[in-house]
């Protein structure tokens, strides 16, 4: 590894991480037996509440850092809790990035790998955990192994993606790194049927390309059925390689800039194509949180110029949220002014390709919210076709595309129905579509379903091995009873 970025100054970032990993492990040791064993960290980026905990959690305040970057195995070394803009801050300048990085800049490696991730280079390169090498775990048991996908470990590696830290915490992980350019050329490709986006999604899963150039990365966004958008992105050093349609590339002849006044999510429908730098678009989603920034009235003008730049990111807005789940003072103002409830509806689901026209309608005409993130992946193969590697704890089909559908608000509780009512429509919609859903927000699964849809027969044998007291709370009680 070329660069060392955990440690003070002279002090190699092995020993630096070495007492870090001494200072979890005696931690660990002093939770009593029969408490739950848990991460003591201040933020997070889950949507799950959960019981407060009263036991000493483990220290992980100094596994935040990267241990290194080497541009010529094109991998990384990173530390479990650190964060992905620390980690895209220390590879882009060897022109390198993570296989896939999820949009929010305090998202974690460690987190990325256990709760699953996914982002516009998803449709090549899978999900975080599959460009994982190895990596270091301490599990419930209170071991710390080194993992990798095949040897004595290699049921913990494959069992570890969506196990949500009920088998063990990464405290060091080696990832593989792709070329990005400095700046990154993108055409806003408008569909006004959703029939024709699926097509083209499959087009450019396919051949790699859009009208006879080559596309890196893809995401998208649905207004309304009649009005979507795909974003193909290619990376380049060569600003003057994006396509060519008469129209500016950016701001002032020059890369687009979303982190002020613009709304990134606001310029599909404005631009055919656009320019960002290599960094900004990796971020460009961040700065409003995709577009829930609008709840907290940082997308209006005025409140906007009062905004301090330095706290239009996710991390502040999540913050905020929490704030509201602790206090509920919006729930006391639309009671006051005499507005029914608000059920909370953020989910991320995974859908297959050719039923992915067929729930966005459903979606549109039953829940009603927009607008809607839509991401293709797949599997990764990383030796070519039938190479992909299955992952028990969310079983999707290798070989097959599915399109990650976002949607992150809130739906009224009409008179006769529940909190919960919604949400539990969304996952019925999802599972007759043949789909799956992340973990990280609220779920309504009952035991039998939960454990069909999530691997419980590998599961249990994986638990019953690295954390045979259970000494970690289940994967069950974590995202559905929220313990």
């Amino acid at each position: 590894m070329r660069v060392e970025r955990v440690g003070e100054p002279h002090e190699p970032a092995g020993d630096r991480h070495d007492r870090a990993v001494g200072l979890l492990r005696r931690s660990y040791a002093a939770v009593p037996r029969g408490e739950p064993v848990r991460l003591a960290k201040r933020t997070s980026n889950l949507f799950r509440p959960r019981a407060p905990v009263t036991s000493p959690g483990l220290d992980v305040s100094g596994l935040t850092g990267v241990l290194g970057v080497d541009p010529v195995t094109r991998t990384a070394e990173a530390q479990g809790m650190c964060s992905y803009e620390d980690l895209v801050a220390a590879t882009l300048p060897y022109g390198l990035m993570p296989l896939v990085v999820p949009q929010l800049r305090t998202i974690t490696l460690g987190g990325a790998v256990t709760g699953l991730g996914i982002e516009s280079t998803s449709f090549r390169n899978g999900l975080p955990h599959e460009s994982v090498v190895e990596m270091d775990v301490l599990t419930g048991a209170g071991e710390l192994l080194t993992v990798r996908p095949e040897g004595e470990h290699a049921d913990l590696f494959a069992a570890f993606p969506n196990s949500l830290g009920s088998l063990g915490y990464a405290t060091r992980l080696r990832i593989e790194l792709q070329p990005v350019g400095r700046h990154v050329a993108l055409r806003n490709v408008r569909f006004a049927d959703l029939d024709a986006l699926v097509a083209a999604i499959g087009q450019v899963v396919a051949t790699g390309a859009w009208a006879g150039r080559p596309v890196d990365a893809m995401d998208g966004v649905m207004f309304s059925p009649d009005e979507s958008y795909l974003v193909l992105a290619a990376f380049t050093d060569d600003p003057a390689d994006a396509p060519d349609d008469g129209r500016p590339a950016g701001g002032r002849g020059g890369p687009s800039d979303y982190t002020g006044q613009g709304i990134y999510y606001r310029s599909l429908p404005r631009r055919e194509r656009d320019l960002l730098t290599g960094h900004d678009y990796l971020w460009r989603w961040d700065t409003d949180w995709f577009w829930c920034s609008r709840a907290f009235g940082a997308q209006h003008p005025l409140v906007r110029r009062l905004w301090p730049a330095r706290w239009r990111r996710s991390d502040v807005y999540h913050r905020l949220v929490r704030l509201e789940h602790r206090y509920g003072v919006a729930a006391r103002v639309d009671r006051w002014r005499g507005r029914p409830p608000r059920e909370r509806v953020v989910q991320d689901v995974e859908i297959p390709l050719g039923d992915t026209a067929g729930f966005l309608r459903w979606f549109a005409r039953e829940v009603r919210m927009s607008p809607v993130w839509l991401c293709p992946l797949r599997l990764r193969e990383p030796s070519g076709p039938g190479s992909a590697r299955v992952w028990p704890l969310y079983p999707m089909r290798p070989g097959e595309t599915y399109v990650n559908v976002g949607f992150w608000g809130t739906a009224p509780i009409v008179d006769g129905a529940s909190d919960g009512d919604v949400n539990r429509a969304v996952e019925r919609a999802v599972a007759a579509a043949g789909g799956h859903k992340s973990l990280y927000s609220d779920a309504y699964y009952d035991r039998a379903e939960f454990d069909r849809l999530y691997g419980a027969d590998a599961y249990r044998a994986v638990k019953a091995r690295y954390d045979p007291e259970h000494r970690l709370t289940g994967l069950y009680e974590k995202a559905v009873a929220r313990q």
